[in-house]
């Protein structure tokens, strides 16, 4: 006999079906698993063993065949467990084979029967539901597959013998509710402890209104790291649409709390020693990269010429496409980076290339060598450059500023308003626009074509600066959001001017 349960394997966030075939055959007692399993998949045949034995059961001396299709579809994880012991079940008529035709099943199993949370359960339950299936998962990722739909029959059982005793009819399984993480937990930094940094301030609210790149150069102790962190408490939550589309990416990096969606916008501040991999995303299982868990958040690189200059380099194209390609021999995946890159950096290595009390003995050629790691064309993808000085002791001595994070918040949230109605239902590349740090060709030129005195003087400066074509297009965008900050209506020349002002920086090239 040949019984079949539905599962899945993932290809970065394409979810690809995968039929679980269980044959019991006259033979020598054997337990064979075919169709290119990897470690964790083989090792299954242990704890499906165990798992079994803890609820009363043993498996018949036959021989047991249980083959993966695709054959030639690599498999990876551990949550083939479940699928192949309900395999075995309906094999050895304990449970209905044809009421387990309708469900896709995915779970870890424990030696006593209990099942484990696994990844990937949102996008699992997302495909599931559009192909009219139900979803049998773990009782911790219950949560986060009901945020796939009303409609989906979800099931998620803490223990297997839980999962047996409702196809019996001796327990029924309620279906789990949607979990959303609590959003009273720590409040992120306010603006209000930064004292002084008033141009800096005015940068990073214009970044978050447009989500434009922006790039933070100073003496140590200037407040860079403390300016950034301070990013998420301006920016506008994320939206239904926009949650389910981050959280499907947490789900497959295992890093969903309790199976609880957020609203956060996330915010990802790896350390500079990261490699290429953990950035752009790859390894064994080509798993994510930081640039694709900060997918419609913020990805923080502090002292951004510490990294190695081949893991920079290599954002270039996720920065430009919104997109990481992941290509390896047996794959190529494509994930999900579009982020806002916020970063920080000193202009030399001992900091103080700007004072001349306080340089070292090697300034300025000190800060050439220390900037040689930041490649042209990784600055060119930067919409706004900022100097942060350092604070002087009267700036400390003054009481807090009147204006916190709050006040900002809101004027952040109005030009997003704005930028939502203006790109309503517009695409381009296949993927929608959201803000103005998005927009590009045609589209660009047309929402954000300055005033006849302010298109005179970007030319001009354009030609001053030697801008590129990129260049000249990522002024276009800041000045689009420096007028929605205004209210919207026209670009004018004084939103261009200042938005000039963000292209100029003291760096020693």
């Amino acid at each position: 006999m040949t019984a079949r349960v539905g599962t899945v394997a993932f290809q970065g966030i394409d979810v690809m079906p995968v039929d679980v075939q269980v044959q019991m055959s006259a033979g020598l007692p054997t337990f064979t698993l075919v169709g290119l399993p990897d470690k964790a998949v083989g090792e299954s045949r242990e704890r499906v063993r165990a798992a079994l034995g803890a609820i009363g059961l043993a498996l018949p001396p036959r021989r047991i065949t249980v083959n993966l299709a695709p054959a030639d579809l690599p498999k990876e994880g551990s949550h083939y467990d479940l699928p192949i012991a309900l395999g075995l079940l309906a094999a050895m008529d304990v449970l209905p084979a044809h009421e387990l035709a309708g469900y896709t099943a995915l779970g870890e199993l424990a030696l006593d029967g209990a099942i484990g949370a696994v990844a990937g359960v949102l996008p699992s339950a997302i495909a599931a539901h559009s192909q009219g299936r139900g979803l049998i998962c773990p009782a911790p990722c219950g949560g986060e597959a009901a945020w796939a739909g009303d409609g989906l029959n979800i099931l998620a059982p803490a223990s297997l013998l839980q999962l047996v005793n409702h196809f019996k009819g001796t327990q029924v399984l309620a279906r789990p509710s949607a979990k959303l993480a609590n959003e009273g937990g720590p409040s992120p930094p306010d603006l209000r402890d930064i004292k002084g940094q008033e141009s800096a301030k005015r940068a990073l609210e214009v970044a978050a209104a447009g989500g434009h790149n922006l790039l933070l150069v100073g003496p140590p102790g200037a407040g860079k790291s403390m300016l950034a962190a301070r990013l998420p408490g301006i920016l506008p939550p994320l939206s239904a649409a926009e949650t389910l589309e981050v959280s499907m990416i947490a789900s497959l990096a295992g890093t969903l709390n309790g199976g609880q969606l957020t609203r956060r916008r996330p915010f990802r501040n790896p350390h500079h020693s990261a490699s290429m991999a953990a950035l752009v995303g790859g390894g064994l299982r080509a798993k994510p990269g930081e640039v694709s868990l900060a997918h419609l958040g913020v990805l923080f690189l502090d002292e951004l010429a510490e990294f190695q200059r081949q893991a920079l380099d290599s954002l270039r194209q996720p920065l430009e496409t919104g997109t990481a390609v992941v290509a390896r021999a047996n794959a190529h995946i494509t994930y999900p980076a579009r982020v806002q890159l916020v970063a920080a950096m000193n202009p030399c290595r001992c900091g103080h290339m700007a004072d001349p009390a306080l340089a070292c003995a090697r300034a300025p050629k000190c800060g050439q060598d220390y900037q040689a790691k930041l490649s042209g064309p990784l600055l060119d993808r930067i919409d706004l450059y900022v100097d942060v000085p350092a604070v002087q002791a009267a700036d400390l001595a003054l009481p807090p500023p009147a204006e916190g994070s709050a006040e900002v918040a809101r004027r952040v949230a109005a030009a997003r308003v704005l930028q939502a109605e203006r790109y309503d239902g517009i695409r381009q590349g296949g993927a929608p626009v959201r803000t103005n740090a998005e927009a590009d060709g045609e589209l660009l030129e047309r929402i954000a074509a300055p005033e006849p005195a302010g298109k005179k003087l970007l030319t001009e400066a354009a030609s001053a600066l030697r801008l590129s074509a990129r260049g000249w297009h990522r002024m276009l965008r800041v000045a689009r959001t420096l007028a929605d900050l205004d209210g919207g209506g026209t670009v004018k020349r004084i939103h261009v001017a200042e938005a000039l002002g963000y292209r100029r920086l003291s760096l020693a090239r």
